[in-house]
């Protein structure tokens, strides 16, 4: 059963979360995700001003560490409750990330085209997700989180994939705020030169496309039952296991 759930193709689980993310059905249901939707796209739209930019940054950052630490695996003792040393951490992700945004608006304002284009596209908010995962979710790589047989027995906690787990979520959520930022603007780039009328509504436009697009399709580029084989696993564990892949739970 294990083995069916990690093969599914990229396809399969794109078409499940493409029903999970329904946006009928989530509008309907909690008017806050509608809310929340709004400050994502919020973040990815030009700001004349710092203030504006340190509003969206730190609301999209606040979101995306809440986000990040409820969808982690918890499976260790040790991970059920947070530690004041996990809080911190969350609060220091969140002003970090959001004072590393916040530069943006700063290189816009000098003029620095050609800076400002490479990094607000797809170095800075690709590399703010993967900030934001890797150190929200830093005490999974601590403490391991449980992995299974192909029956779904638990064979113990593995710290091995738990940093497996970690990095490709983390690399899941930098192509989701990578491409969402470089999309749109080079779209923008290209109707600057031929139509400045169309500049406003195409960048609006494209970006609710895009994120709606992308998500899903983040979710899906790793499975959520992930494998890692006996020999990448811990060596307390590779004596305890007779099969030579072991399974564990990603996490979103």
């Amino acid at each position: 059963m294990m083995n069916m759930c990690y093969f599914q193709s990229v396809f399969s689980r794109l078409k499940i979360w493409v029903n999970l993310l329904d946006p009928s059905f989530l509008l309907t249901s909690n008017v806050s995700i509608r809310n929340l939707q709004c400050n994502n796209i919020g973040h990815f739209l030009p700001h004349k001003n710092i203030k504006p930019t340190l509003f969206w940054q730190f609301l999209l950052q606040s979101y995306t560490a809440g986000f990040n630490y409820a969808n982690r695996n918890c499976s260790s003792e040790k991970g059920q409750t947070p530690s004041p040393k996990q809080l911190l951490l969350i609060a220091g992700t969140v002003s970090y990330a959001t004072c590393a945004g916040v530069c943006t608006a700063v290189i816009v304002q000098i003029n620095c085209r050609y800076f400002c284009c490479s990094i607000t596209c797809f170095v800075l908010p690709a590399a703010l997700a993967f900030f934001n995962v890797f150190t929200v979710r830093g005490e999974e790589c601590q403490n391991g989180i449980q992995v299974f047989d192909s029956n779904g027995n638990s064979v113990g906690l593995s710290k091995a994939a738990a940093e497996k787990a970690v990095m490709e979520t983390a690399l899941s959520r930098a192509v989701l705020f990578g491409t969402t930022a470089a999309v749109p603007n080079l779209l923008v780039s290209v109707l600057q030169r031929s139509n400045a009328l169309l500049v406003a509504p195409i960048r609006h436009i494209s970006v609710a496309f895009v994120l709606g697009l992308m998500i899903p399709l983040s979710f899906s580029l790793y499975p959520q039952l992930g494998m890692i084989r006996k020999e990448n696993v811990d060596e307390d564990l590779q004596a305890k296991v007779a099969e030579e892949q072991l399974f564990y739970h990603r996490g979103l």
